[in-house]
């Protein structure tokens, strides 16, 4: 039997909405000279960051307020439209070519970014599907490969177009939840060997993946061009210290940093808030990841806490590829950071999907 609902987490809600607020401040910070330099208006940035938050809000509100179970009776359609949207945005004419990669449609400066969408929409369905089926998850042939197939298909549809970061974190999201559901270890390990030589292929392929690596291994072997962008913001970091040079007073955002409000923009917390600043941030995603993991835990049954495990890890892990490639951990694969790099769909679907571990928690045991 299911409680009664109850009070929503106040701390996962308290850490997303300082994230939240953070980030606004922050984006306007990093993308004031830029704003003005391209659109003769230093506040451009802001006033997308500030509506794009206020319709997260309100989503996140309805979605926090809406009983979750009604997601599993949409997770099919949820999927197929996820799927259709991302068949769309790879038709010439339709989908929109944005630094480099065809993965938006919309027009003008608006935009959606239909892999965002199938980060949602495969938790989801995975969720219902895993939650159904905790008999079979054990077997390879029955019950893990459907599931990674399904997985497979999304991850090679988002490398056309091509965007590793997302296409990695839509994989990472999906493999915890289907860990969680019961897979054998034996099995992912297995699986996991034969990702590493795909993903050494696509890197292969593909000479700017390529380039990224040895970036990467010596940045300074080419400061002008593959490298620029690691070199750049470690010296942001680097003059920060441990109290930063002041909110406003960054230096590598003056045409230095690529994307200081987007891929960036925790170097330019690093550099103006210093390294208190910057583990202020890190210390409230771990928070609220903490208590999104425990709402998973004591969730009342077995798809809510599939549900949670996967927006939980959906966000941990762009969290963790982002920082890591902020500080040089990673190679450069242009993915924001949750609730703080400037957005429009994928700012409001974060909300909305915290939305849903909110209400997941009001629920739990």
């Amino acid at each position: 039997m299911v409680k009664a609902r109850s009070s929503p987490d106040m701390l996962l809600l308290g850490s997303t909405l300082v994230l939240l607020v953070i980030g606004v401040v922050m984006v306007f910070s990093a993308s004031a000279v830029l704003a003005f330099r391209e659109f003769g208006d230093s506040m451009y940035y802001l006033k997308r960051q500030a509506l794009f938050a206020g319709l997260g809000v309100a989503a996140m509100v309805f979605t926090m307020n809406t009983d979750y179970w009604i997601w599993k009776k949409y997770a099919k359609v949820a999927l197929i439209v996820c799927f259709v949207l991302l068949v769309a945005v790879l038709v010439p004419g339709i989908g929109v070519v944005r630094g480099g990669a065809r993965s938006w449609l919309g027009i003008g400066s608006f935009g959606i970014q239909p892999s965002e969408f199938m980060k949602m929409g495969m938790i989801i369905f995975l969720s219902k599907w895993l939650s159904e089926r905790q008999g079979t998850i054990t077997l390879f042939a029955k019950g893990l490969m459907p599931p990674l197939g399904l997985v497979g298909l999304a991850f090679g549809m988002i490398m056309l177009q091509p965007d590793l970061g997302t296409g990695a974190v839509l994989v990472g999201a999906s493999l915890l939840i289907i860990y969680v559901a019961g897979a054998r270890l034996l099995h992912l390990s297995y699986l996991g060997m034969v990702g590493v030589a795909g993903l050494i292929g696509l890197i292969i392929a593909a000479p700017y993946r390529l380039k990224r690596i040895t970036a990467f291994l010596d940045p300074w072997a080419d400061p002008l061009g593959a490298g620029y962008q690691s070199i750049q913001s470690l010296y942001a970091i680097g003059p920060g210290g441990l109290v930063g040079l002041g909110l406003g007073m960054s230096r590598q955002k003056y045409s230095y940093l690529p994307e200081p409000q987007t891929d960036f923009i925790f170097s330019i917390i690093a550099e103006e808030l210093g390294f208190i600043g910057g583990t202020f941030v890190l210390l409230l995603f771990t928070l609220l990841v903490w208590r999104g993991m425990r709402t998973a835990i004591t969730a009342p049954d077995t798809f809510g806490s599939l549900l949670a495990t996967g927006i939980v890890g959906m966000v941990a892990v762009q969290v963790v590829i982002n920082i890591g490639v902020v500080i040089g951990m990673f190679p450069v694969t242009g993915i924001t950071l949750p609730l703080i790099s400037a957005g429009g769909s994928s700012l409001t679907l974060m909300l909305t999907s915290l939305g849903v571990l909110l209400n997941i928690s009001r629920y739990s045991r």
